[in-house]
């Protein structure tokens, strides 16, 4: 079934995430609450209005917030009964739910499906008193929370609920919301909450019990043993140290099981200091400055970064490397640590079977969940499984069975197949309309390599080059495997490129600015300019190639990253693109033909009125560049103009590669490359007036004196040089670029910037 309208019932913080994400993909939704006194359609207003100043933002394009439209569901239920798809999020009781539903099953057609967002109450409960066709149509959709940017999207069937429903929902939630699915039992908390619950609340026990404060656990609970930054007291401070308690108490009054919270953390919810939402909870932040709470004092003090001995020589490596390595520490940390993961180990083995249908479920559960680099079963696995013994057994806690039928590895080694609950070996599916580039190695699918790239063979005559470098940062290696790249497709004949990779973290930070600064320092400027002029020739390669080039980015996609992007026939983006030509940070300009490619793409725009002034496109490029402007999604990126209206949105991450290649498909029969292109460049007077703008920033105190000196330079290049106004080819503004770029990276100001920021990964404003 196609689902080409939604419905949410509900507009507090969940159900209004829920309807932004659904708009920003495209689809119109009704938004309803309870009706307000005298203004009846103020709640689901209001709760629409709410969720779209919030931050980080809900909608991926604020405009997007039109294809809502709000009621009440006394007076506009009716508005309902189009829709193919109906979530409700509303009060945690099973009577106003139940309710609902009645009216629900009478208004809506015999295809619309139902769910609910609840995380407490059974399915079986919820659909009491509903007809056969209501509970075929019925499931439980947990999402987390924020809904745009947590991936994770639970489904509950009930034992009733119909194959084509559940796949329907699937489907939606895979490729248009861009979720993770994973099913999961209708059981208390399902699989993230109840795993995770129980892990904050034992963490805060232990930390009690060794002695440890809020920044020692955070740091040893974040990326160090690949969990996010925000670890565990900044996690629960984002979702609400009120909803914790609710949950937690929710799930100890249905399993029994004890989840108690520390006295002082219980202390905090009857003060009001919830976290995120009221400036303060186990973190606190005064002015610029982030305070950190002592538990035993219930006091805020300046945030410490701990100095725990060992942990910097771990902190570099592999995941297994850096577990094995905590949980070795001396003293009461390492003691912290292993009990720490040996119950967390422990609880996920005893609960898998309960919570989830496989163990591929809790990992992707907690992964997806809680951005884990690793969830328990792989946790495990990579640190080896006699040392989980080994652990669980010092710590007191007795072997599950589920350990016992693992024998060496939950997963094989290759990653194809995966222990079942009832000890076989079951094969782990591939999704459709997913390409993995792991199994694409693992089958000698690696045309060409070296320590930073490589070319790889995707079938069907298409091939994709991947960054190997860290963050994809685009070093000499990089830039000769793209040569190497269109030389061999175009060689071999075959139908196209992608250019992409399935690091999760980013499409590219930009150029390698640690080679730029000391080649600067040292004076070697003929270098410099060859190695500037060898970027710019190999990213416009690009647009020359005899066949399409797509490029499928992802995340933070800045500076040459952005350059690479620019010159693509076609762009298939991740909707969580961040794009951004951010060169001034670090006090240069874009010279990998960046600059030049949004001033030809802006005037291109232009130059078909006549009543146009040219000029426009001039100030849109610089204004972008000048302030580095970054988009917050790919939604934005194609207002700012890095995406063109051809250029294509992926929603989910997994199928990004998959859809690039077949945009190439696409392209490739009868493809020939884009004609070199010239336009009118309009010289010193147009410079003139940029720089008026220019000074009066920088009379009002708003930029620095080097700042202007950058913002001159961006002019220089964007109005074709000084003189009087000509028509300049694209090499032409390549060539004032490169002059640009190496006259500012003489400057001491512009490498001070530099410096700075490869310390802390913070510009410098000098």
């Amino acid at each position: 079934m196609r689902i080409r309208k939604i419905g949410v019932v509900g507009a507090g913080t969940m159900g209004a995430g829920i309807a932004a994400l659904a708009a920003s993909a495209g689809i119109p939704v009704v938004l309803l609450d309870i009706p307000g006194e005298g203004d009846r359609g103020g709640p689901a207003r209001k709760g629409l209005e709410r969720i779209a100043k919030s931050k980080p933002a809900a909608f991926m394009d604020p405009a997007r917030a039109s294809l809502i439209t709000t009621g009440n569901t006394e007076d506009d239920l009716g508005l309902l009964a189009d829709c193919d798809w109906v979530v409700e999020a509303i009060i945690e009781q099973p009577g106003p739910k139940q309710a609902l539903y009645a009216r629900l099953e009478e208004l809506l057609g015999d295809h619309a499906l139902i769910t609910t967002n609840t995380s407490g109450i059974p399915m079986s409960v919820l659909v009491e008193g509903r007809g056969e066709s209501f509970r075929r149509r019925f499931l439980g959709t947990h999402f987390f929370n924020p809904p745009r940017y947590l991936r994770l999207l639970e489904i509950i069937p009930t034992p009733e609920t119909s194959p084509e429903a559940l796949a329907a929902l699937t489907a939606f939630g895979e490729r248009m919301l861009g979720k993770g699915v994973v099913l999961a039992r209708d059981v208390p908390g399902f699989i993230a909450n109840r795993i995770g619950v129980f892990g904050s609340v034992q963490t805060m026990r232990l930390m009690e019990e060794h002695d440890l404060t809020i920044d020692e656990v955070d740091l040893i609970n974040g990326p160090l043993t690949g969990r996010p930054k925000s670890a565990t007291f900044r996690t629960a401070d984002l979702s609400g140290l009120d909803i914790l308690k609710h949950v937690r108490g929710g799930l100890a009054e249905a399993t029994g099981e004890d989840f108690t919270m520390p006295k002082w953390a219980l202390d905090l919810v009857d003060q009001g200091r919830l976290g995120e939402k009221t400036g303060a909870g186990f973190y606190s932040k005064q002015g610029k400055q982030i305070q950190t709470l002592d538990w035993k004092t219930g006091e805020y003090a300046p945030q410490q970064k701990p100095e725990i001995p060992g942990v910097a020589e771990i902190a570099k490596k592999p995941l297994a490397d850096r577990i094995r390595g905590v949980l070795q520490l001396e003293g009461k940390y390492g003691a912290f640590a292993r009990a720490q993961f040996a119950r967390a180990w422990h609880y996920a083995l005893e609960k898998a079977p309960e919570l989830a249908y496989d163990i591929v479920g809790v990992d992707r559960a907690l992964e997806w969940g809680f951005a884990f680099e690793a969830g328990p079963f792989r946790q495990m696995d990579a640190v080896g499984l006699d040392l989980v013994r080994q652990t669980m057994a010092e710590e007191g806690l007795d072997e599950p069975e589920l350990l016992t039928k693992a024998g060496d590895r939950f997963y094989s080694e290759d990653g194809r197949t995966f222990l079942a609950f009832d000890g076989s070996r079951q094969t782990l599916p591939e999704a459709e309309g997913v390409i993995s580039l792991a199994s694409v190695r693992r089958a000698g699918g690696v045309l060409e390599e070296n320590d930073e790239a490589a070319l790889l063979d995707l079938g069907d005559g298409v091939a994709l080059l991947e960054f190997r470098s860290k963050m994809g940062t685009l070093g000499e290696g990089v830039l000769r495997m793209i040569r190497a790249a269109i030389e061999h497709v175009d060689r071999d004949g075959r139908a196209g490129l992608v250019i992409s990779h399935d690091d999760p973290r980013a499409f590219s930070a930009g150029a390698n600015l640690v080679a730029t600064l000391t080649a600067a320092r040292e004076g070697r400027w003929d270098e410099l300019e060859q190695s500037v002029r060898f970027f710019q020739d190999t990213v416009t390669g690009l647009r020359k190639a005899p066949f399409p080039v797509v490029v499928a980015p992802f995340g933070l996609t800045l500076g040459g990253g952005a350059e690479i992007t620019l010159h693509a026939d076609r762009v298939q983006a991740h909707a969580e693109t961040y794009v951004g030509l951010v060169e001034t940070g670090v006090g240069l300009l874009p010279a990998g033909g960046g600059t030049k490619e949004l001033l030809f793409r802006f005037t291109s725009e232009l130059q078909p009125y006549e009543e146009s002034d040219l000029f426009d496109g001039v100030r849109r490029a610089f204004g972008i560049i000048a302030m580095a402007t970054t988009s917050a999604s790919a939604l934005e990126a194609r207002k700012l103009g890095f995406l063109r209206e051809a250029d294509r949105v992926s929603m989910n991450r997994d199928h990004l590669i998959a859809d690039a290649k077949l945009r190439v498909l696409d392209l490739a029969p009868g493809y020939a490359p884009p004609p070199p292109r010239t336009i009118p460049a309009l010289g010193q007077r147009a410079i003139g007036n940029l720089r008026y703008g220019v000074w009066s920033l920088h009379e009002g105190g708003q930029i620095s004196d080097h700042e202007v000196l950058i913002a001159t330079e961006i002019a220089r290049v964007l109005c074709g040089g000084e003189g009087a106004p000509r028509q300049v080819s694209e090499q032409d503004i390549l060539d004032l670029e490169r002059e640009g770029f190496l006259r500012l990276l003489g400057t001491e100001k512009t490498q001070e910037r530099i410096e700075y920021t490869l310390k802390t990964g913070k510009p410098l404003r000098n």
